[in-house]
């Protein structure tokens, strides 16, 4: 990309990314997000558990 004397690239760019985040929906990236989250907690509670009852189950000798 070459810069004009004008600065017309650099305003291409900033056009094109205010119409990319125009068009983006953020309250279904902030649901998709929370869920996100909310699901990786359950899980990483289901691993600790399993580990927890694992070394319980079979102690070190």
């Amino acid at each position: 990309m070459k810069d004009d004397l004008n600065g017309n690239t650099s305003s291409s760019v900033f056009l094109t990314g205010c119409i990319l985040l125009a068009n983006l929906d953020f309250t279904g990236l902030l649901d998709y997000a929370i869920k996100a989250f909310i699901g990786g907690a359950i899980w990483l509670g289901y691993k600790v558990t399993a580990d927890y009852i694992e070394r319980k189950r079979n102690p070190r000798k």
